[in-house]
């Protein structure tokens, strides 16, 4: 059970990133900038009780908007570490219902044959929308190959197409899964030594799920590791209010701060338009139990202060420890969801330092086969304990 504090929306029911004293400084004035530091310019004027047609007409209005916003800003922090060029290619593989998934791979400058570390990468978009190759999508794939990784950015099915609802849960989690196997069937043919899965907002669920269903499923050693950040994982975005202050308070406290509860129910209608699956840690992993998670990979789970995700993003973590799981968690102070991914440039220190965490966690995970470093049981629980708060100065 999340904790309750005064602060946001708890404390002042009109509060918004304009006037609440937590938000970054250098996010606020982008935010100003792009005229975004109040409430949402989308907030559904329909309810899950609408037609279903259209909820999907307004969510792809929302899309668009994202879409244009994404295109209008600028990515590029300098960073002397960072080494380019990245060559782009794609490969085209094959599915269980035979038809072809295009994977897009971004590899960074390397000796002839030389094998390196892969991120397997989901975009965000709460798993309906938004392209794979958006202008955000693609800054932030080429910023993580540019530390040295090679990064594979998996086009998967959103729920939502431009002609209407057409691939509901679990049609994009099929494609994810499917990706994660043949890359890691195929490692020595993309010369990488380790599969890490990575992912923000809509993509950090479909991290975490594949992850779930590789245990389920018995393929689990395909993935060494798991990247989430600012994990949209819950589904609980219509539940009483008395449940949110108990459970997830950040629903009430962050809620209208770029993103409303409002409107991430919808999302979630249109990702499982009959609730069969309300409670399925496939297609929302907060449900997850600690037997689910006991045995997965090392995880990294960031969140962000500001953010309405942030305590079940927060909770996913504490839960992983529970079971045993190698874990570290994270918050960035003062940031709104995806805040230093949308604007690295407002908040540049912070954004590098998460790419950087990003590389340095995959660098610490040890390639198949290789012999892990034993560490004493009091160690490995004092490791596990804290969730680390980094303030984005």
């Amino acid at each position: 059970m999340a904790s309750v504090a005064g602060q946001g929306r708890l404390r002042d029911p009109d509060m918004c990133l304009e006037t609440d004293p937590r938000t970054h400084r250098g996010l606020l004035e982008a935010l100003r900038a792009h005229g975004m530091a109040g409430p949402p310019t989308f907030i559904a004027d329909i309810t899950p009780e609408s037609p279903l047609d259209a909820i999907c007409a307004f969510t792809r209005q929302v899309e668009g908007f994202i879409e244009d916003h994404y295109s209008s800003l600028s990515y590029h922090v300098p960073d002397p570490a960072r080494q380019g060029p990245i060559a782009q290619t794609e490969e085209w593989i094959p599915t269980p219902n035979d038809s072809k998934l295009r994977i897009i791979v971004y590899r960074p400058p390397a000796p002839l044959g030389a094998s390196l570390p892969a991120v397997v990468y989901f975009h965000g978009g709460a798993m309906i929308m938004l392209k794979t190759e958006g202008a955000m999508h693609t800054a932030w794939a080429t910023a993580l190959a540019e530390t040295g990784l090679v990064v594979i950015a998996v086009d998967f099915r959103n729920t939502l197409t431009s002609t209407g609802l057409e691939h509901p849960f679990p049609a994009g989690l099929d494609d994810c899964a499917t990706a994660v196997r043949w890359i890691d069937a195929h490692r020595d043919e993309l010369e990488i030594n380790k599969v890490v899965l990575q992912g923000e907002s809509g993509g950090a669920n479909l991290a975490l799920a594949t992850t779930l269903r590789a245990k389920r499923e018995g393929w689990l050693d395909a993935i060494d590791g798991v990247c989430a950040t600012v994990p949209y994982i819950s589904g609980a975005y219509n539940m009483p209010t008395d449940w949110k202050l108990q459970e997830l308070p950040s629903l009430v406290e962050c809620d209208r701060y770029l993103m409303s509860c409002a409107n991430s129910t919808l999302n979630a209608l249109i990702y499982d338009p009959s609730g069969a699956n309300a409670r399925n840690p496939l297609a929302w992993p907060y449900w997850a139990t600690e037997d689910d998670l006991r045995g997965l990979p090392p995880h990294l789970i960031v969140t962000s202060e500001l953010d309405l995700l942030r305590d079940e993003g927060n909770a996913y973590y504490r839960k992983l420890v529970q079971a045993g799981v190698r874990a570290v968690g994270r918050v960035n102070l003062g940031l709104t969801h995806q805040g230093e991914i949308n604007f690295p440039q407002a908040v540049p220190d912070v954004f590098l330092a998460n790419l950087w965490e990003l590389k340095a966690f995959v660098d610490r995970l040890p390639q198949r086969g290789a012999l892990q470093p034993v560490v004493s049981r009091e160690a490995k629980s004092e490791g596990q304990k804290s969730l680390v708060q980094a303030q984005g100065a």
